[in-house]
């Protein structure tokens, strides 16, 4: 493939259904489905992929049964804790996008120090959107741009796309060039609705937990076939 995307953006879905289908708990395919992020993680940094983002846990995930959402907390510190020398070990940079105010404490501070610790690096770039939504990130840019119109003076006239981006949690990272969504659902679920704008659409009914590097091959093989127009001919 010599048409690799910088930026690939997943919504990581179908754990619970690839779970029931094998008579399984709910939190077995979570934990199958940790295991194969970490595996996209390589494969993406192996094929030379910049940013890398992975949708995890959204604002709307709260509303699952709390033993559930603790299960996913609880997860995801796991995995930071477990593997956070292997991935700075592969110059990975670490980044969280979303509302940290609900986490509990023990989690938002590891993902603060991991980010800290990692922010040197200048290898690929590993984006969590964790307690994110899409929505919610443009009215909290909004709210960021008024509050700069108040405190500094910032004017409303010189406001255009870019300068907008810098208030949206993913200020600094590229938009997407592909989104890839497993378990065959058509449809953003609230994800970066602002930066998905012009990006290519990926879906497979695929559970993500089996969803290893060579589907995620084939998604990129997808991809590199496509004529990308941007709303020009």
């Amino acid at each position: 493939m010599d048409k690799i995307p910088t930026h690939v953006a997943i919504i990581m879905d179908g754990n619970g259904r690839w779970a029931g289908e094998r008579g399984l708990a709910r939190s077995h395919g979570h934990r199958q489905g940790v295991k194969r992020a970490e595996e996209i993680i390589n494969a993406a940094s192996r094929m030379g992929v910049k940013v890398l983002t992975l949708f995890a846990f959204s604002t709307e995930n709260w509303s699952r049964p709390k033993r559930e959402v603790g299960m996913l907390m609880r997860l995801l510190y796991n995995f930071l804790a477990g593997r956070a020398e292997k991935l700075q070990n592969r110059n990975i940079r670490f980044r969280m996008i979303g509302r940290k105010e609900n986490l509990p404490r023990y989690l938002s501070d590891k993902l603060e120090n991991f980010q800290a610790k990692t922010a040197g690096n200048t290898g690929m770039t590993v984006v969590l959107a964790f307690n994110y939504g899409g929505r919610q990130e443009i009215m909290d840019a909004a709210g960021k741009y008024a509050l700069d119109v108040l405190k500094n003076g910032a004017v409303s006239s010189g406001l255009d796309e870019e300068r907008f981006g810098g208030y949206l949690y993913t200020s600094g990272i590229p938009d997407p060039d592909l989104l890839i969504r497993t378990s065959g659902e058509m449809r953003l679920s609230n994800f970066m609705l602002w930066q998905l704008s012009y990006c290519e659409l990926y879906f497979t009914k695929t559970f993500w937990p089996d969803f290893g590097a060579k589907e995620f091959e084939k998604a990129l093989k997808s991809y590199a076939l496509r004529q990308r127009r941007f709303g020009s001919l």
